[in-house]
């Protein structure tokens, strides 16, 4: 599949878009939106939503900074990977591998990204030295120049991915067979490795039923993920109810026993 002119700049304002709105706090920059927006522009939106999907869940994991580690971007597989994905269905790249091979992309990208950060870490000081001085039109300028440049970055990384599409499929092309087996299946380990990671972090004792719950849904009744999702949402309420009244009770006996001690 060959990408025009047209789709490129799309791509490249949609890229932009992404990255600014993610310093105006609406997620934008999450893997499923920049993955479907991207397969929307190329006419494939299953595979841009399927490739946003294995992201959000590989990025569960590894998108969370540990420590003071910095996660690869989602731009990685949210717009080469997505990209890979659509141009190369051809050349048997799939989803999985896709997010294999954008890997890479993901943590350059994070490189650039922090690069931004730190050329644009004196603005902060220019717009409280503006206000001081009540330049108040400086001020304004200063206070949105970090999401103008984020906008331009992004655009610039949107357009020459895509404009890389036909490069990028000349390189795939030389990976053997075997090799590019090898990397969906990696792909397809990912979302879970990434899953495992977050329960690494957030999982509780407490929680441990829910989560066999979920693995025997899966695995053993074959249920579809909205059959899950319906399970998840019936167990979810009757915890919440049935808790609410055992917390209940409890502040009922706390109060008598206070009573009791007065």
């Amino acid at each position: 599949m060959e990408i025009t002119l047209v789709q490129c700049i799309l791509i490249g304002l949609w890229c932009g878009i992404c990255l600014a709105g993610m310093l105006l706090g609406i997620y934008t920059n999450r893997c499923l939106v920049m993955a479907a927006g991207v397969g929307l522009i190329l006419g494939d939106l299953p595979t841009g939503l399927a490739m946003g999907a294995v992201g959000e869940l590989a990025f569960m994991g590894f998108g969370v900074s540990q420590g003071g580690s910095v996660p690869p971007n989602p731009m990685g597989p949210g717009i080469i990977g997505t990209i890979m994905a659509i141009t190369m269905k051809d050349t048997g790249v799939d989803v999985g591998s896709a997010l294999a091979l954008s890997f890479p992309f993901a943590v350059a990208f994070q490189f650039v990204i922090t690069t931004v950060y730190t050329v644009c870490s004196g603005i902060g000081e220019a717009a409280k030295h503006a206000l001081a001085q009540k330049k108040f039109s400086r001020f304004r300028m200063y206070c949105n120049v970090t999401i103008v440049v984020f906008f331009v970055v992004g655009f610039i990384i949107g357009l020459a991915g895509a404009l890389s599409a036909e490069g990028l499929q000349t390189v795939v092309s030389l990976i053997p067979d075997w090799l590019n087996k090898g990397l969906s299946v990696a792909g397809a380990m990912l979302p879970a490795i990434g899953f495992a990671m977050i329960l690494n972090v957030m999982v509780k004792k407490e929680l441990i039923p829910f989560i066999l719950l979920g693995y025997m849904a899966i695995s053993y009744l074959k249920l579809p993920i909205i059959g899950v999702a319906v399970l998840g949402t019936a167990v979810a309420l009757l915890v919440f109810f049935y808790a609410g009244k055992g917390g209940k009770n409890m502040a009922e006996e706390v109060e008598v026993e206070f009573e009791d001690g007065i």
